[in-house]
């Protein structure tokens, strides 16, 4: 019903991957190739029409909008009071950092993973305290010992949880994340989960939203959310946070608006009201489309590069690669292939000291568009092994 296949000309409208790409394939920043859905397109549109884009409200209907979303989809019930508006998930996130704790406390991380938490935590301030994900047996699990003694130092006051996980599109089980909240409250620790790329799951599988685990998981955390990743729309700036916990939930409210990031654009409402209430059918089709994608990167690796392995993961339309058995310098790697190939996608050790020897690859595109960027990879590959640098 729905066309992912047509390839949309993004030059003259900005756009960062492309400007930012001066003629490379840009398979990097976490935007996607695709039209946004024809009824959130609409939505834009009308209130384009109407011509007066002055300062904008939240309505009932922007709050109804994301409590339907998350009970329909994800089995979370959300009392909509509890839901504050911010332009996005980062500045959110950086407002909550300078909130929650205070100077030159720390936050911890899990790497490898967003690297953007690094600059939330780092320009706030604060500390960032790293636990490590293990990868065993092809994906990634949190090791819970380290977890536990990082958690205990009384230094650390905040967690900063990638759920789905970014960049390798781990989806966290409910008993995974059952223990995190566990170690968390067992020593304070409240709790900020990431959960932007939580409806691009492949079909079959489901993530399970933090706060839906249990009343101690949903009473210690704040929750980040957005329609943006889902339906393409981070220009737009849009998204939400949500506290069960009063206190919690006015200190964030405090911070947001405090720091100035909580007044939504003419656009965003209007956006992401349609989004939530008749985007689905799209978002159905799209997620086969992309897990489509990641199939055929998969077949491809194992068949033309089998030095590079595809990591599993079945949520976000990122793909994390393991290319250690080509080059340990992904940084090095990753420059090969944009100079010498064309293809600008991203170093793996970007994402911390953990993500080396791995890229990240945006498989949401066009098939076209990905099976050129699949063989710009073997080519530069294969010139790579031979020796050229």
């Amino acid at each position: 019903m729905y066309d992912f296949d047509t390839i949309t000309d993004r030059s003259g409208t900005y756009a960062i991957k492309w400007d930012y790409a001066h003629g490379d394939l840009p398979m990097w920043v976490a935007d996607m190739d695709f039209r946004t859905a024809p009824e959130v397109e609409a939505a834009i549109v009308e209130r384009a029409r109407h011509g007066i884009y002055g300062y904008t409200d939240l309505p009932d209907e922007w709050r109804n909008a994301y409590a339907g979303w998350w009970e329909r989809r994800h089995g979370l019930k959300i009392d909509p009071e509890w839901l504050v508006f911010c332009t996005g998930v980062v500045p959110a996130i950086s407002s909550m950092v300078r909130k929650l704790t205070t100077p030159a406390e720390k936050v911890l991380v899990q790497p490898p993973v967003y690297n953007v938490f690094w600059n939330c935590i780092e320009n706030s301030g604060r500390v960032p305290l790293e636990s490590p994900l293990v990868l065993k047996d092809g994906r990634y699990e949190m090791d819970f010992e380290d977890l536990d003694a990082k958690l205990a130092d009384p230094q650390c006051t905040l967690m900063l949880l990638c759920n789905p996980q970014n960049p390798s599109g781990r989806i966290w089980t409910r008993e995974e994340l059952a223990k995190v909240g566990e170690l968390a409250a067992k020593h304070g620790v409240t709790v900020i989960s990431d959960e932007i790329h939580c409806d691009l799951c492949d079909p079959g599988f489901e993530y399970v939203p933090f706060a839906s685990v249990s009343e101690l998981c949903r009473d210690i955390s704040v929750t980040c959310v957005s329609p943006t990743k889902t339906f393409n729309l981070a220009g737009l700036n849009s998204s939400a946070v949500f506290a069960a916990d009063e206190r919690l939930c006015h200190k964030v409210w405090r911070g947001i608006n405090t720091d100035d990031v909580g007044e939504p654009g003419a656009f965003a409402v209007p956006a992401t009201i349609a989004a939530f209430e008749k985007g689905e059918p799209w978002l159905k089709e799209l997620c086969a489309y992309i897990a489509e994608n990641k199939r055929l990167l998969g077949e491809f690796l194992a068949a033309n590069i089998p030095e590079i392995k595809l990591i599993e993961g079945h949520a976000t339309y990122l793909c994390w690669l393991d290319i250690r058995k080509l080059t340990e310098d992904d940084a090095a790697f990753q420059k090969f292939l944009r100079k010498n190939a064309k293809l600008f996608v991203s170093a793996g050790s970007a994402y911390g000291a953990a993500g080396k020897g791995f890229l990240r690859i945006n498989m949401a595109c066009p098939k076209a568009l990905v099976k050129d960027g699949l063989e710009r990879m073997r080519k530069g590959a294969e010139a790579w092994k031979k020796g050229a640098r």
